[in-house]
């Protein structure tokens, strides 16, 4: 199987390579980067440098991969190669390679916040009110704070809590398309919901955040809260047609409502709480890859398990050659 963008997801690798052994299965395990100086490069059974996901040779190449190594499954990790890999889902079945992406249109509701809350909007859901900056600049009266980001933004970036009109004025400014939202205070939850290969959501968990770290999770705990699951298989079965892993950003305020806020159709930063509690996305997904049906309790999972994570090195002998170009490579030499 391959993973793109490896970057720093050793955890989801190695949760995988637990599940092919629990199963019996012969894994061997491709990632790809744009630089071999991510971690995970030096993680994975066979590496491989690749353009960046801009560059016209970025899916080309993939396919390459896939064709030269007999890739059975392959699994994005970040945001921003999800859409090209969506379009290129046929040409890799050619192949014999399943991408585990959902369709196209899934995937631009989730990337365009606006269209994310038009979408929650219509289906009834509770979800902050978003308009675009210059709705907002054009308004006369103003409900300070706004919360500020880019309309197809991730990992936190250029993000802003805006507290009057200069902030408002400035902030916008600094942000590529931005949007605004009105400001819900409350406790964030991320919810892990397993939607395997039909698109059917079979398991919620969600994860409260009590630390975040450069816009990624670094402490958090299971809240096994039935309300909010049932807000994660809600948002699931409106988006229709899901695969794998997608996650699901809500806030619970005080007098207890569950507002989404935000939609990543790939397994989130955080997922390895929930693969720990009992919620065996990696055994999962290779089961139903390799066509067996998986036994799936949708409340198997612990409660109240927390998640709190440190930085951990990655070891590489001959690091002189990381900087150069790199053709396919076993990391036979990194450790842990």
């Amino acid at each position: 199987m391959l993973f793109t963008c490896v970057g720093r997801r050793i955890e989801l690798l190695d949760s995988f390579r637990a599940a092919a052994k629990r199963l019996k299965i012969k894994l061997e395990i491709h990632g790809t980067d744009a630089s071999s100086l991510s971690p995970g490069m030096h993680c994975v059974d066979v590496a491989h440098l690749v353009p960046t996901i801009r560059s016209r040779q970025y899916i080309d190449t993939l396919l390459s991969i896939v064709r030269r190594h007999k890739i059975g499954l392959l699994i994005p990790l970040i945001d921003s190669d999800l859409i090209d890999l969506a379009g290129a889902s046929p040409r890799f079945e050619e192949r014999g390679c399943r991408a585990l992406v959902s369709p196209k249109g899934v995937i631009q509701v989730c990337r365009d916040k606006l269209a994310t809350f038009d979408k929650l909007k219509e289906a009834g859901l509770d979800t902050p009110d978003t308009w675009t900056w210059r709705e907002v600049m054009q308004k006369k009266r103003h409900r300070f704070p706004y919360f500020l980001k880019p309309r197809k933004g991730s990992a936190a970036m250029g993000n802003y809590v805006v507290r009057n009109r200069d902030e408002l004025r400035s902030f916008g400014k600094l942000v590529e398309d931005p949007i605004v939202q009105e400001f819900v205070e409350g406790i964030e939850h991320t919810l892990d919901v397993y939607t395997g290969l039909d698109g059917v959501p079979r398991c919620v968990v969600p994860r409260k955040r009590l630390e975040v770290r450069a816009g990624e999770v670094s402490k958090s705990v299971v809240v096994k809260n039935r309300a909010i699951m049932a807000i994660g298989r809600e948002v699931a079965e409106v988006l229709g047609d899901c695969r794998g892993v997608i996650t699901v950003q809500c806030i619970v305020t005080r007098d207890r409502r569950i507002r989404v806020i935000e939609i990543n159709p790939r397994f989130g930063g955080g997922v390895p709480l929930a693969i720990h509690a009992g919620a065996d996305f990696p055994k999962w997904i290779l089961q139903e890859h390799l066509g067996r049906t998986p036994r799936i309790s949708s409340t198997g999972f612990k409660d109240d398990v927390a998640m709190l994570r440190f930085d951990q090195s990655v070891f590489v002998n001959g690091a002189s050659k990381l900087t150069q170009k790199m053709s396919t490579t076993r990391s036979k030499t990194a450790r842990r």
